[in-house]
């Protein structure tokens, strides 16, 4: 069974880590017409950091401050995982990207830089900037991949190739960078078969894989997905349906890959279904049991 991620960083730092979610201030190719326009069907305007710090206030240490004292309201935490969420983190202006990131990650408290982005996003200048960055701390590139499947991929509008994902994730690997690919379950058209076709193919990358977030389809209001949903509803797994899929994908991943997120709870006030990934407590319950999550 492969390692959550939270036992993982308690094996190394000796206690819980936390994420900072903070805004680059980039945009995405797939919105800003270089790719495409809209996005991927299922992305919301806000991006995945719909709860950033960085929603709020553009500046890098204020977004820190307040990221923090919103996690010590509940905990005692000590140590930060610096991590750069909505949007396309690598796209933009190389010397503002590495200057922002240079700051976050040479900051005392933080122990990891995580970016996301797409791999279209990742050239030689971007590698030049994580090579220097993986010198002061370990450095995470999060890649949405979300399905192997590229008449799916296609259909939601991912806006480039697998090719292009495996071309980014050897140049990735190659300076030392520490990768973890998104997949999304139940986007529509997909088989059980076809979720588990896209863990066998990363199961089987090399060199291998460091981690995977794994997590249900929501359908987010404002969303082209909404309006496909609305007109052709399709089925939408039931929490049992989705933890017995995801644990059938644990047994592919091999024992070293770290998962990083099984489920995703998402804003609430834009989930249209399925209704029960906003009830959090309910659902890391059920799967912590299932699963033998700690």
């Amino acid at each position: 069974m492969p390692v959550f991620l939270s036992e993982h960083l308690k094996s190394i730092y000796g206690e819980k880590v936390y994420r900072l979610s903070l805004s680059s201030g980039c945009t995405c190719p797939n919105r800003d017409g270089k790719v495409s326009f809209g996005g991927c069907s299922f992305c919301s305007e806000g991006g995945s950091g719909e709860f950033g710090a960085g929603q709020v206030n553009p500046d890098l240490d204020a977004q820190m401050k307040e990221a923090k004292e919103r996690i010590r309201q509940k905990t005692d935490a000590r140590k930060f995982i610096a991590y750069f969420q909505s949007f396309t983190n690598t796209y933009g202006d190389i010397d503002r990207l590495r200057n922002l990131y240079t700051r976050a990650v040479n900051k005392e408290d933080v122990v990891a830089l995580s970016l996301g982005t797409r791999p279209d996003c990742i050239d030689e200048k971007v590698c030049d900037m994580i090579r220097d960055l993986i010198k002061i701390k370990p450095v995470w590139i999060e890649l949405g991949l979300q399905t192997v499947n590229e008449k799916t991929a296609e259909n939601f509008n991912r806006g480039y190739k697998l090719e292009t994902f495996e071309k980014a994730y050897k140049m990735l690997k190659g300076i030392g960078a520490e990768v973890i690919v998104h997949v999304i379950f139940n986007l529509p058209g997909e088989t059980k078969e076809d979720m588990l076709r896209t863990i066998g193919y990363l199961s089987n990358l090399q060199p291998a894989l460091d981690g995977i977030k794994i997590q249900m389809l929501q359908i987010l209001k404002g969303t082209k997905m909404a309006e496909e949903y609305e007109k052709k509803p399709f089925h939408l797994m039931s929490l049992e349906e989705y933890t017995a899929l995801a644990k059938e994908a644990l047994e592919i991943l091999p024992e070293e890959t770290v998962i990083h997120r099984i489920t995703g709870d998402g804003p609430k006030k834009l989930l249209i279904a399925p209704l029960w990934c906003a009830d959090k407590k309910r659902v890391l319950n059920y799967m912590k049991k299932e699963l033998g999550m700690p």
